[in-house]
């Protein structure tokens, strides 16, 4: 299907009826008509692009546009608009005017188009407006900027309503990632150690007994003896691998030389423990030598138990802490506003991104006796991710991140510092601005730092800064230790 071609005439009345241009004069008419360039688009054929400069603004005549926005290498869809569906009521209060017209945003900013436009439907018919045929339009008809405004001022909310949630959805993303892969290792040891905990107990079993039958009565003490003494030992300091490898050979070879049924596992047992044979044989005078066999396996039954209930013992706490640290990130169980130590969320934000700062070196330089806060500790613990990602993902797999807290002229400030690759010079101006990126496209929405801004300025009335050259990264974030009002909340997102 071919629109049909729009005389001056038509396009005259087709402009008139529109709410944006109802009150022009004739003269007015008469200039927008004849700067107007009317263009048929087809089913899906692209009128703009995300990312590419803004260079006109748009007025649909009829049919309808659908703009997509990449999230996540995922095209989301933004918004319709539909002249079909102008007068109906939309449930997020677009208003109808909203429908007609597009492209205004960027071209005031002076930035790039932050999402893609489309035709939805054939035959559907758009004017382009260069820049400085726009900005003319706003001096000679007044009338038009009456309509227009109160539209960008929705657009604006309804970005930044977006921007909150599609941000909160990344935190939690990160959230989810995070605690799933610190999970994984604890939860592994419980599922193995439980699997292998049953026959271990068999064995222990079998072994006492084969023990009892064999051992005299000063036998049983010295090996009770013996067993007590492992138990009290501290954890073995890091040693040299080789060294306990070797040590570990020699026990295993003497303990099959003594006719001991599982000499590796007692082998294993012993060495993990950062002993070697020598002190083990000085230990187990006073066994004969036709109960050793039975006293090394009933040994290394033990070593065997009690290592697979340490597994147990060290993965409870381990599941525990990034439950207590994801809900105490999340901030579920607690008021929105509360007092709390802002080195919490930095340590929270560390233990949920703990896979992300693999071989990072991570620096804590923060101040004795701060203060508390008084704020919204979930929402910041949202910012401190958002750095701390930004910051892993800079230096990618090596360097250093260094967080820093310090309370300072009334303020917490807080100060996240990393090696990577730093930000463009040409960037660091517009790194808070809504869908702004230097990430490869499908790699970020652009709306973390964003958010963070908006968080740190408007709902704490703080302030956020960067600075940033090639290995050193620093952005600031400086809190008001005492609580104040806000008189701009930002609108929280569901």
């Amino acid at each position: 299907m071919t629109a049909e071609p729009l005389t001056p005439g038509r396009l005259r009345t087709a402009l008139h009826a529109l709410e944006l241009f109802a009150g022009l004069t004739e003269d007015q008419l008469d200039w927008l008509v004849s700067v107007s360039r009317p263009r048929t688009l087809a089913e899906g054929e692209v009128l703009f692009r995300d990312g590419d400069p803004a260079t006109e603004f748009h007025v649909l005549l009829s049919g309808g546009l659908v703009v997509t926005k990449v999230v996540d290498g995922r095209e989301e869809v933004l918004t319709r608009h539909s002249t079909e569906e102008e007068g109906a009521e939309d449930h997020d209060g677009k208003p109808a005017a909203a429908h007609r017209f597009t492209g205004e945003l960027p071209l005031l900013t002076e930035g790039g188009y932050v999402a893609t436009a489309a035709g939805s439907g054939p035959a559907t018919v758009v004017v382009g407006y260069p820049r400085p045929v726009f900005f003319e339009m706003l001096t000679r008809c007044h009338g038009v900027a009456a309509v227009l405004l109160p539209v960008l001022a929705w657009r604006i909310k309804s970005s930044e309503v977006q921007a909150r949630k599609r941000a909160t959805v990344e935190a939690l993303g990160t959230l989810a990632a995070g605690l799933a892969h610190e999970l994984n290792n604890p939860a592994a040891a419980v599922a193995r150690a439980a699997q292998e905990l049953a026959p271990a107990l068999d064995r222990l079993t079998a072994t006492g007994h084969d023990w009892g039958a064999e051992a005299g009565g000063a036998e049983r003490g010295v090996l009770d003896r013996l067993t007590d003494e492992l138990a009290k030992l501290p954890p073995p300091a890091t040693s040299d691998p080789i060294a306990q490898a070797d040590a570990e050979e020699e026990l295993a070879d003497w303990a099959e030389e003594t006719g001991a049924e599982r000499p590796g596992l007692l082998a294993a047992g012993v060495a993990d423990l950062g002993l070697e044979l020598g002190w083990l044989l000085e230990r187990l005078e006073g066994v004969g030598e036709s109960a050793l066999p039975a006293a090394l396996d009933h040994l290394a039954a033990v070593l065997e138990t009690r290592a697979l209930t340490a597994e147990l013992r060290a993965a409870g706490p381990r599941i525990s802490q990034l439950v207590a640290a994801t809900r105490d990130y999340a901030n579920l169980d607690r008021a929105p506003e509360q007092r709390f130590p802002v080195t919490d969320g930095l340590e929270n934000t560390l233990v949920v991104l703990r896979a992300k700062l693999a071989g990072i070196t991570v620096v804590r330089a923060y101040d004795p006796d701060l203060p508390e806060l008084t704020g919204y500790p979930g929402e910041l613990n949202q910012v401190w991710t958002n750095l701390v990602d930004n910051a892993a993902e800079a230096m990618e797999g090596a360097g250093t991140l260094t967080l820093r807290a310090r309370a300072e002229g009334g303020c917490m400030v807080v100060e996240v510092h990393d090696t990577g690759r730093g930000i463009p010079e040409a960037s660091l101006p517009r790194i808070f601005e809504p869908f702004y990126t230097t990430k490869d496209v499908g790699k970020g929405t652009g709306l973390g730092l964003h958010l963070s801004y908006r968080i740190v300025t408007q709902r704490h009335r703080g302030s956020l800064t960067a600075r940033s050259v090639p290995g050193d990264t620093r952005m600031t974030v400086r809190l008001p230790i005492a609580p104040s009002t806000p008189t701009d909340q930002v609108e929280r997102g569901s």
